[in-house]
């Protein structure tokens, strides 16, 4: 707000002066002196009760176009005459207002204002509105809240931050992509359930980029090159009446980060670094070298077999003292970060600007020179015309990340199979050691490691905003963005990474990957708004025209002469495997919004859209999607404020709408060829069908938001029902066919339900001590609402119909069997044989609730905050727990010495494999994954100004981050966060301290 209240305003020319002069009363004019209208500068200080300056407090001229704002110290600079009035506002703080009179210096208090706090405006995507009158569902973080986190995406900063709002890492290497779900999945096929990307009112190809390297398994994380630091807000839009006016776009939820603009005022640098190092916070519980032996033997002797070189090479060939903790030696290593940080800001009273950029650097804690790095750039130019009808709004913001990976060895998968007698991996001199691992018959575990793998990335994302206002009320505005995603990735696979043994049939070889994303946008809008009775209107008319085009080229080089010459495809022997695709998308809509507020309680929100998208067929193509959400805050009536005092804002809210969904791959209503390798010809990959539609999402919620003793304690309860229908799959398709699949709507409705409570509060406010806390917690339910005849489609043996999505169908374990000794799992058909009709247990794999609490403290000039975010769920231990078998396990195994042990007899014989092959698919492995995370801790210290006078620097502060400090769990896997296979983690525990510095 304060930017539209300094656009414009300039210093009153003399002419003016005189004029005013000439109007005044004869009798008014002869009793004050001339000097009384000459202005003179005005300095001064402006502090809160705690005596802490405030820095971009709103300083206007009471009735004239001319002002300033504090800046970082407090102080402020204005010219002004002594009959004039200084008005003081700002965010969270009463209005304030000064006669000048004969001072030259004015320094004021300005008296904090709790309820305003609820005035915050907040990003509703096209149009902004204040917290307290929003209909919608929206959660917010602000850039205090996540630019100091050491992370390289934004999304991971949001984790334990929002109600409805459910975010899973995808490792331990830096750049994957998180898996993320606004309340829930709504979809059957996974790539259905991506959010909306919006950057600066730029939509972002939200589908991870393709890799060949580790990063493969979840795919390039499209938000990597945003800088952290540059990001003013993220909202979350979640319901229907916030996410309709996206059409179909917005059937998962949006996401709208919106990064930092200049201040009208004068030029200010912002310096910020930090460094510090990462390491991973737990290990696994595994056999020593004295534990080990004694199983391995001991399966030896019962299962009557005589150890030798063949079968038992780790008790016979290796040394049966040597003890590694392949734990250490693989992920044991530090990661060292680097983030660097400057921007400089500024403007005047029509023009304002942002100029930064970042460098951001990171380890690994895996064997060898591996890193990631980051640099990004942003500029964000504002400007509006005197008159205030012209308004331009420019911002640009490109980033480039380079992630040198080991190739495609997972070295994490290895480490915990190792026994830990097992000879070493490398030889002295750094190289693969082959020669005891040759002498066994095996295989060296980490053979490819000198595979190096190369992602190169660059993302520009920009928009130019132009608004003008034709009438009172009516205005043009047209968005205009565009964005270009690159990536390049090059791995390299040298012939010393394999075993010398098998050189005769192994060449050099290079992967290339090459993949581009296009996309334009312009969305013009008219906007109106108008005072009808005793209420306002608010009418929104725009439209979409958008244009993508993905294009992927991938080619291997085989045969070089070289390892130095490897990546070089003028120095392969031959190329072979190439592969290239190019599709393009186009999407078109018209939208509106009418909104309307009555006596500032009851207010009522109508949003539509009509959608069109190239994904679908002649006379599927379009389809309209469209929303009502409306308010009422009680609190206003005269008979609450009568007889509840205590209650200081209370609103109902509710809506209903349907958004649509068209996240499936280009053409697939035709028939699709591939040119043939050699001289020429097609070849079929894909049946046409013209007649499938949009997937549609119907949404529902119903709300309500109470504040306690004067807005000190804020509830918020929302109900919701979001109800996903027509879905759009790839359906599977007999062999004889020829095809795989064909794309089709299948008779399937997903229903995802929940509650989400929100709470904050301010516990203590005194002169020196504040302590603020915020909690939130989600209760989600999915389930598979209807399928028709699921029994006879290929879906048969994956969902139930009145059961979540997230499932396993899973055998019904009975226990250790007393004659044999192994695993026995129930034949429910008694046909002799284990199938997926014996699968009658149904394991939910989802999260039962999940939530966050953080707390921000500050005394003085400390300050301190901190999140801990909890999740209740199972999770499953489905490795590491064979007990006989070559490969070292879990210290439990242990127990299957015993009479009575859970285990089975330890063996390693075809009957134990089977029955323990088969155990896996039952909930003997399944336990308590829930967990408590002390998520994020930030200590800082503000240098007080008046040490820092001398130095030219308007302020300074030191902090300390911390990141994934404390796990508290009864999991007996690597993380809870990740409870898969037991063995993957994703959560480092990060430390780092730096400094930020004012200008």
């Amino acid at each position: 707000m304060k930017h539209a209240t300094l656009a414009g305003f300039s210093c009153w020319c003399p002419i003016t002066i005189a004029l005013i002069l000439l109007s005044l009363p004869v009798s008014l004019k002869a009793s004050l002196p001339f000097q009384s209208f000459t202005q003179h500068q005005i300095t001064g200080t402006v502090t809160d009760g705690n005596g802490k300056p405030l820095g971009g407090v709103n300083i206007i001229i009471s009735g004239k176009r001319q002002g300033t704002i504090s800046d970082f110290d407090g102080t402020y600079t204005i010219m002004a005459s002594p009959l004039d009035t200084l008005v003081y506002s700002f965010v969270g703080f009463k209005t304030l207002e000064e006669r000048v009179g004969g001072r030259l210096t004015i320094d004021v208090v300005m008296e904090e204002d709790v309820t305003a706090l609820g005035e915050v405006t907040v990003n509703a995507g096209y149009y902004t509105v204040k917290e307290k009158e929003r209909t919608g569902n929206i959660s917010r973080v602000t850039s205090e809240e996540i630019e100091l986190q050491p992370v390289v995406s934004p999304i991971q900063a949001l984790q334990g931050r929002m109600a409805g709002v459910e975010i899973l890492p995808g490792g331990s290497q830096p750049g994957m992509a998180s898996t993320i779900r606004i309340r829930g999945q709504n979809s059957l096929r996974a790539e259905g359930n991506f959010p909306l990307y919006i950057i600066d009112g730029v939509p972002l190809n939200s589908t991870p980029m393709e890799s060949n390297s580790l990063l493969g398994s979840t795919g390039i994380d499209p938000l990597n090159n945003l800088n952290l630091s540059n990001i003013e807000s993220i909202e979350v839009l979640k319901d229907a009446d916030a996410t309709a006016i996206y059409g179909s776009r917005g059937a998962n939820g949006v996401i709208l980060i919106t990064t930092k603009r200049g201040q009208q005022q004068k030029t200010e640098i912002e310096a910020r670094i930090y460094a510090g190092m990462a390491t991973v916070p737990n290990r696994l519980d595994l056999l020593n070298t004295e534990q080990y032996l004694q199983i391995r033997k001991k399966a030896f002797e019962n299962d009557g077999v005589v150890p030798d070189a063949s079968n038992a090479y780790d008790l016979v060939l290796w040394d049966q003292n040597r003890y590694t903790d392949w734990q250490d030696f693989f992920f044991g290593g530090t990661s060292y970060i680097t983030d660097v940080n400057l921007a400089a800001s500024g403007g005047n009273e029509t023009t304002s600007f942002r100029i930064g950029g970042s460098y951001h650097k990171q380890g690994t804690v895996y064997p060898g020179d591996y890193d990631y790095s980051k640099l990004t750039a942003g500029l964000h130019l504002n400007h509006t015309s005197e008159s205030k009808k012209l308004g331009i709004d420019l911002s640009v913001n490109y980033g480039m990340d380079t992630n040198n990976l080991v190739g495609n060895v997972n070295v994490s998968s290895n480490v915990f199979m190792l026994p830990p007698n097992a000879p070493a991996v490398f030889n002295e001199d750094g190289s693969l050691h082959w020669v005891a691992w040759n002498e066994a018959g095996a295989d060296n575990p980490l053979a490819g490691f000198y595979n190096t793998s190369k992602t190169q990335a660059g993302n520009l994302v920009s928009n130019l905003g132009i608004s003008y206002q034709l009438l009172s009320g009516l205005s043009l505005k047209t968005n205009v963005g565009y964005s270009y995603f690159h990536s390049q990735e090059l791995m390299k696979m040298p012939k010393r990474s394999y075993n010398p043994s098998n050189w005769g049939n192994i060449d050099h070889r290079s992967l290339h990957l090459q993949s581009d994303r296009k996309s334009w946008i312009i969305e013009p809008q008219l906007v109106y708004s108008t005072k009808i009775a005793e209420g306002k209107l608010d009418a929104l008319l725009g439209g979409t025209f958008q244009k993508s085009k993905n294009s992927s080229l991938g080619v291997q080089g085989v045969g070089y002469v070289a390892e130095s010459l490897i990546g070089n495809l003028d120095a392969a022997e031959s190329m072979v495997n190439g592969t290239s695709q190019n599709t393009a998308y186009a999407y078109s809509a018209l939208f509106a919004r009418l909104g309307y507020n009555w006596k500032q309680k009851y207010f009522i929100n109508l949003t539509g859209r009509r959608d069109g998208s190239s994904r679908f067929g002649p006379g599927k193509r379009f389809s309209n999607f469209g929303a009502v959400g409306g308010a009422w805050i009680f609190s206003e009536e005269p008979f609450i404020q009568n007889n509840i005092p205590f209650l200081s804002f209370g609103k109902l809210r509710g809506s209903y709408g349907t958004t649509g969904n068209d996240q499936i791959g280009d053409y697939g209503y035709l028939d699709a060829y591939e040119a043939t390798p050699g001289p020429g010809g097609l070849y079929p990959t894909g049946l046409s069908n013209p007649d499938y539609s949009w997937e549609i999402n119907k949404k529902l919620e119903a709300a309500i938001e109470l504040g306690f003793l004067a807005d000190r304690i804020n509830l918020g309860l929302s109900w919701y029902r979001n109800r996903s229908s027509n879905q759009l799959v790839g359906y599977p398709l007999p062999g004889l066919t020829g095809f795989p699949t064909v794309q089709a709507n299948l008779p399937a409705t997903v229903e995802n339900t929940g509650w989400e409570v929100e709470v904050s509060s301010l516990n203590i406010r005194s002169e020196d001590f504040r302590w603020q806390t915020f909690f939130n917690i989600s209760f989600p339910e999915n389930k598979l609402v209807s399928y028709p005849d699921i029994e006879q489609s290929s879906y048969a043996n994956t969902y139930r119909v009145g059961h979540p999505l997230n499932i396993s169908l899973l055998y019904r374990y009975e226990g250790v069997d007393p004659e044999t000794g192994f695993y026995s799992i129930a034949d429910i058909n008694e046909d002799g044989r284990l199938d997926y009709e014996d699968r009658v247990v149904i394991w939910d794999r989802g999260r039962k609730f999940f939530g966050g609490i953080s707390n921000n403290i500050s005394y003085k000039n400390f300050s301190l905050q901190f999140l801990w975010e909890f999740v209740k769920q199972e999770g499953k231990i489905s490795s590491l727990m064979e007990a006989g078998p070559y490969g070292n396990s879990r210290m439990e195994v242990m127990q299957a010495l015993q009479e009575g042990s859970k285990f089975q007899r330890i063996s390693q014989s075809s009957q134990a494999t089977t029955a323990y092959s088969n155990v896996l698919n039952t909930v003997f492995l399944v336990e308590d994954a829930s967990f408590l995370r002390l998520k994020t801790l930030s200590l800082g210290y503000s240098i007080p100004a008046e040490v820092l006078q001398t130095t030219g620097i308007k302020g300074c502060k030191l902090f300390l981050n911390g990141q994934n400090l404390i796990t508290l769990t009864n999991y007996s896997g690597m993380d809870p966060e990740r409870p898969g296979p037991g063995t993957s983690f994703a959560g480092l525990r990060t430390i780092t301290c730096g400094v930020q510095l004012n200008f």
